[in-house]
């Protein structure tokens, strides 16, 4: 029971960055209905952003989350506003296919500038190791629960409490309406893809600080791994995001602590189709019923 435990442990470190990736998907999916494949590269750049501000302009960590979320949070409206805002109108497999693109050409362009080699994020803060009810549980596992907590209830709060985040829902339900009274349509997407994309650079800081590693190519599994947890939870909610997350998050460490390390990324896998066989919206989705 208490290496079970132990194990949670981990997990819910590994699922809340799942979800804070996670978050950002869902946030775009239920604003526009668009699969943004382009967010785990804006991870991928969050990570390098604070990576050179913390070992060239030694800047404190938390300074450079600050920075770090800014710069991913422009490089997410730009992105909207140059290659999917011309394909609004257009069908759902032209913008998926551009976002597919997009994806690849920040991947590369990374590699170009930075090379394929993993760097050594550095130890920002000091390692300490704490015994509760005989659990290990270190600083890095509690910096990055805390955060993640802390950015879904502000988050939340957002969305729920103020008048963007009403708009933000307005839009999603349906966004010509919203623009007949009075919403400005651009304005709202351009803010979902800016919140979606600073938490997701945050989460890539937060994967730099707990495996002290990055690359160019870190953005593709865990921003694909993101999606899945975003389907399993019903894409579109946000708490089905957090859940899916932790849910994914949990099953890869138990996964691996039972031997079967080679085989982790087939059981999330596996784990999505059996959720979308016995609850095709996912545990949190809603059904939504088409007059035809």
């Amino acid at each position: 029971m208490q290496l079970f435990m132990q194990q949670m442990v981990n997990g819910i470190a590994l699922g809340s960055i799942y979800a804070l990736i996670a978050l950002g998907y869902t946030m775009v999916y239920g604003t526009i209905k668009l699969i943004n494949f382009a967010h785990g590269e804006v991870y991928m750049l969050g990570a390098f952003t604070g990576f050179y501000l913390v070992t060239v302009l030694q800047v404190n960590i938390f300074l450079a989350m600050v920075v770090a979320m800014l710069a991913t949070s422009l490089l997410g409206v730009i992105i909207e506003r140059v290659a999917y805002k011309p394909l609004r109108n257009s069908t759902r497999v032209a913008a998926l296919i551009t976002a597919i693109g997009v994806s690849f050409f920040l991947q590369n362009i990374m590699i170009y500038f930075v090379g394929p080699e993993v760097k050594a994020f550095p130890s920002p803060i000091k390692v300490t190791i704490l015994k509760v009810f005989g659990l290990v549980i270190t600083s890095k596992q509690i910096l990055v629960v805390v955060m993640t907590v802390i950015l879904m209830v502000a988050l939340q709060l957002i969305v729920q409490k103020t008048k963007m985040g009403k708009a933000m829902r307005a839009v999603a339900v349906d966004p010509e309406a919203a623009q007949l009274m009075g919403i400005n349509v651009d304005r709202v997407i351009s803010f979902t893809f800016a919140l979606g994309s600073g938490l997701a650079g945050i989460a890539g800081i937060l994967v730099g600080i707990y495996y002290n590693s990055i690359q160019a190519t870190m953005g593709t599994a865990p921003g694909l791994k993101a999606f899945i947890a975003a389907v399993i939870g019903g894409i579109g909610s946000i708490p089905g995001a957090m859940v899916g997350g932790y849910l994914i998050g949990i099953l890869e460490t138990l996964v691996t602590v039972l031997g079967f390390s080679n085989y982790k990324d087939a059981v999330v896998y596996a784990l999505l189709i059996i959720i979308l066989l016995v609850l095709p919206s996912g545990l949190f989705g809603k059904n939504v019923k088409e007059k035809v």
